[in-house]
């Protein structure tokens, strides 16, 4: 948890209800997805302060340091699954597509994104599995479910971003940094804990310029904002078709 989402809106709905400022040319031409999975191309909104002078030290190539009321903001293409910039290559962050909002501010694959870090993973609505025991110690079966928010409105996960430089290209290939996302998760409640003991934090939308603002870097701080109750939400079963990421198409979020 959270294994799989769906992000079917146009970048520009997305920008008009989260007040991006730029959409990026990748994250615009982004298709449509049913059934986003660990390591896809996803959409991430971020705020960047202002470009320090000419000459002057930027704290790093992701341009997250510093705040103010004139940063911008952002919706990129992000790769599903954290990759911190100390990372050899790429696999690692087929494991840190989730980041656990109880070891955040301890784990050294995490504590620096919280701080200085953080984004919106913006989803339509995501999926999970209730596991239910078989009789006479079978094989569990599982019903999955596609949860939404109940008015319809996007949801915004809380996330963190990270930079990962690409050693075998050169210092002039754009492609060289890699920009990788995770989703932040929390203990299950409101009823779908009857479904799965966890799910993704998901921002009520009056902390979530603070989630962005890159001048806020105190971590208990920016843990704090986590403990706004989120949006209402609601949920039903789906197909089992799901499950397999070779099927994807807007069949599978309609109910059973």
């Amino acid at each position: 948890m959270c294994g799989r989402y769906a992000q079917f809106r146009a970048a520009q709905e997305l920008a008009d209800a989260f007040d991006v400022d730029e959409i990026m040319d990748d994250a615009e031409e982004l298709e449509p997805s049913w059934n986003v999975a660990p390591t896809d191309g996803v959409r991430t909104i971020l705020d960047r302060a202002p470009k320090p002078p000419e000459g002057a030290d930027d704290g790093g190539s992701s341009g997250a340091a510093g705040g103010g009321t004139d940063r911008t903001r952002e919706m990129h293409l992000a790769r599903w699954g954290l990759v911190p910039g100390w990372a050899k290559d790429l696999k690692v962050g087929s494991r840190m597509f989730n980041a656990r909002l109880e070891s955040l501010a301890e784990k050294p694959a995490f504590a620096k994104s919280l701080a200085t870090r953080r984004c919106l993973v913006p989803a339509d609505g995501y999926f999970e599995w209730q596991k239910h025991e078989a009789a006479g110690g079978g094989k569990p079966t599982k019903t999955p479910f596609f949860i939404h928010s109940t008015d319809g409105a996007p949801l915004a996960f809380a996330g963190l971003y990270a930079f990962w430089r690409d050693r075998s290209k050169a210092d002039d290939d754009p492609a060289r940094w890699v920009l990788s996302t995770t989703v932040v998760t929390t203990q299950a409640r409101d009823g779908l804990e009857a479904i799965h003991d966890r799910e993704p934090a998901v921002l009520a939308p009056d902390v979530v310029e603070a989630w962005l603002d890159p001048a806020l870097t105190d971590p208990a701080e920016v843990l704090a904002l986590l403990e706004t109750p989120p949006p209402p939400l609601e949920w039903y079963e789906v197909s089992a078709r799901v499950g397999s990421v070779r099927n994807n198409g807007p069949e599978l979020v309609d109910p059973v």
